[in-house]
């Protein structure tokens, strides 16, 4: 297959001219009187009279390593929050009748270069038991990683330093690569027994470290418009959009994301690695509809002490 690295924008631009129904007002209703249904199921909507794509989406995981926001039906909901009936492409379609130009994928050789795109701010909208309406960004249901071990360097243990019994505490040393760990967050308690322990400079520094370290933190990283890619299979000429493998709106940097985050965060070393915010988010089956606005030009989205 040859690899072509933008989505044929005259393709998509008579997608959206032709494909494009014109539904009843009652089919509207739901995410609004302009918005109009770019599929036939109606999970992608264009509300170009408020400048935003709606995507009408499902919870399908509320704990675990996290890949996606977003994925694709059938495709990765073993790790991304929601699940979208429906193609990437058309959803690429509805940011391109938005105004929207496709940018640049994250890059990672020789040297890590994050996605580049056209900013977007991403809401989520439901309704719980109790009929209450919800709407919040989204990333305030992304955290980063808390069931991992974090590490810090370090090459010998202080002298006459003994580690507490193993099954009493999640302090490990790791000689080989000389290195101090700890396993999920460390609490202010943890952290002040630990540090009574040894009063070695190295080992306070390192035990400061790894607390701050385990702090959760939400996602405070950009949506970024990427638009993916495309291959052309040689032997039947077709086209071939690669988001169709469910990279959707990614929280790990993936070449292939229709949407992706601004930052390096991936499994590679340094990077960051993220989970759902348990807690914030809705009941397995919720339908929630993601609300995606791109952020004018000369503004950056609001930072995490001002999303709403």
């Amino acid at each position: 297959m040859s690899l072509r690295f933008r989505f044929p924008v005259a393709f998509l631009a008579v997608f959206v001219a032709v494909h494009v129904p014109r539904a009843a007002a009652d089919d509207a209703k739901p995410a609004g009187p302009a918005a109009i249904p770019l599929n036939k199921n109606g999970t992608v909507l264009l509300d170009k009279a408020r400048g935003r794509l709606l995507l009408k989406t499902k919870v399908v995981l509320r704990d675990g390593q996290l890949e996606m926001l977003c994925c694709l039906k059938g495709t990765k909901e073993h790790e991304s929050i929601l699940a979208l009936d429906g193609k990437a492409y058309v959803v690429h379609a509805g940011l391109l009748a938005l105004g929207l130009k496709t940018g640049t994928p994250a890059k990672f050789m020789p040297k890590f270069v994050p996605a580049k795109g056209r900013e977007l701010r991403i809401f989520a909208r439901w309704t719980d038991k109790k009929g209450k309406e919800h709407r919040v960004d989204v990333r305030t249901w992304v955290r980063t990683a808390t069931k991992r071990y974090f590490a810090h360097p370090m090459k010998t243990l202080p002298a006459g330093f003994k580690l507490p019994d193993p099954t009493k505490t999640e302090l490990r040393f790791d000689k080989i690569v000389g290195e101090l760990l700890w396993f999920g967050p460390m609490t202010a308690k943890q952290r002040d027994e630990l540090l009574k322990l040894s009063g070695d400079k190295g080992y306070q520094k390192a035990i400061k470290a790894l607390y701050a370290k385990t702090q959760p933190r939400e996602l405070d990283a950009r949506w970024v418009f990427v638009g993916s890619q495309t291959v052309v299979d040689p032997a039947t000429m077709k086209t071939h959009y690669l988001a169709e493998q469910g990279s959707l709106i990614c929280v790990a940097n993936f070449s292939t994301a229709t949407i992706d985050i601004s930052e390096e965060s991936s499994a590679s070393a340094g990077s960051e690695v993220y989970e759902p915010h348990t807690e914030r988010v809705p009941p397995l089956g919720t339908e929630v509809v993601l609300e995606i606005i791109p952020v004018k030009r000369g503004k950056k989205a609001a930072g995490v002490g001002k999303r709403r």
